[in-house]
């Protein structure tokens, strides 16, 4: 997802976005059963959609932050290293567990808990009292991390089912990514350096204000189009379900475990929860798209993991208020 400011996250943002999401998922499924005629023309403009999610991500970045937390090197690099090192295991575990046997299912459900998120988990986390100016640094470094780590996650987990076309693939990092983030963030500077504040504040809110929209459309394009074959599937959503509640429960016992060992403070404690807990489902959805096209199940398992993803960050919030030392 994409970073925003840590003074302006919140949870409303996140839940009227999910309340969206569920809206046009609905809708999406009503046009594709109602009009399957018109399939094509629903995804006509599914690429246009993705670049520009794309870009108002990248936008986002706020790669600045970064310098300011050089002091705490000791908290980003135990977050780094258990979101791109220990998650992985953690996912693959219960991916192997859940939909062993069943490739397409097992690569949507890995790629969803490969990526952590880059956007409202600071909300959450300012919330539960935790380290946002530290989470603000882990922004760009995940997002960066995760966009690098993409091919090789693919050729880990999908090399077998024949998806990848990863001749292709630098030639997609650079078409859809490394030029996306390199405009937006010349954007974003020239804005800084050219704006008064207070404009540039709100080119800044107005871009955060646009994604949720974006992604909707993307969702909608996703279900108006592909509805025949994810209807057939729909029992799977509790297998997804089931299988995102284990994952925040085993990242949960993990992070206390590393906060322990590490000597980590409360505010840095529920830091390392929340980072390793929330996952970057619309990127993945975006670059998933890109790179495993015409795979509608692989993209569902994301879009569910998404939507049941915000509940289980509010009841981790609630938990981690609860063991607040100084509440």
């Amino acid at each position: 997802m994409s970073s925003r400011d840590a003074d302006i996250a919140d949870t409303p943002a996140p839940f009227s976005a999910a309340a969206l999401f569920l809206a046009v998922i609905a809708l999406g499924a009503i046009a594709g059963l109602l009009a399957p005629a018109y399939s094509s023309t629903f995804s006509e403009g599914a690429d246009a959609t993705l670049l520009l999610l794309i870009f108002l991500l990248m936008f986002e970045l706020r790669l600045g932050a970064v310098f300011k937390a050089f002091g705490n090197t000791k908290v980003l690099g135990l977050a780094w290293a258990a979101n791109f090192l220990l998650v992985p295991v953690i996912g693959f575990g219960i991916a192997s567990l859940i939909f062993s046997g069943q490739p397409l299912l097992f690569v949507g459900l890995m790629i969803y808990f490969l990526a952590p998120c880059t956007d409202w988990f600071l909300g959450f986390t300012r919330l539960a009292k935790g380290d946002t100016e530290v989470g603000a640094a882990l922004i760009p470094i995940n997002m960066v991390t995760q966009i690098l780590l993409f091919p090789l996650w693919l050729w880990l987990f999908a090399q077998s089912t024949g998806l990848v076309e990863f001749e292709a693939m630098p030639n997609m990092l650079l078409q859809w990514f490394i030029l996306p983030l390199a405009c937006a963030q010349a954007l974003r500077f020239a804005c800084s350096r050219f704006l008064p504040q207070a404009w540039n504040d709100r080119v800044l809110s107005l871009a955060a204000s646009v994604i949720p929209f974006v992604l909707a459309a993307l969702i909608f394009q996703l279900f108006a189009t592909h509805i025949g074959v994810i209807a057939l599937s729909w029992s799977v959503i509790a297998l997804v379900i089931l299988a995102v509640c284990m994952f925040f429960g085993a990242t949960f016992a993990t992070g206390e475990i590393l906060s322990r060992v590490g000597g980590l403070s409360h505010k840095q404690r529920v830091l390392l929860s929340m980072t390793m807990a929330a996952r970057n489902a619309p990127l993945m959805l975006a670059l998933t798209a890109i790179a495993i096209p015409d795979q509608p199940l692989v993209l569902a398992v994301i879009v569910a993991g998404m939507l049941i993803e915000i509940p289980l960050l509010t009841a981790l919030k609630q938990v981690l208020v609860l063991r607040n030392p100084e509440r």
